[in-house]
């Protein structure tokens, strides 16, 4: 009786153990993926940020820009007068 329970036991200790790992390894892999996008963009920006201020500051000087106003219309309320309540039958 007491072999059943310990290799049952040894069974879920290593199912445990195989799900643990299997996790671990995809969120590294993961990561890893995340790792090398982001120092692809990370040597992309700096160039094209530096092209970019150079444009903008000697083509147009800074601009305020304009309040922008909305016209929303009222939301109209619906009638509050209500029919009487229908008697409903279930079969």
């Amino acid at each position: 009786m007491n072999t059943l329970l310990i290799s049952s036991a040894f069974g879920i200790f290593w199912l445990t153990l195989l799900f643990a790992l299997c996790f671990i390894g995809v969120h590294v892999l993961r990561l890893a993926r995340l790792g090398q996008l982001y120092r692809k963009q990370a040597s992309k920006t700096p160039e094209k940020n530096e092209e970019k201020t150079d444009k903008t500051t000697e083509a147009a000087p800074e601009k305020i820009p304009e309040p922008i106003y909305y016209i929303v219309e009222r939301k109209k309320r619906v009638k509050s007068n209500f029919s009487e309540p229908k008697q409903i039958r279930f079969k």
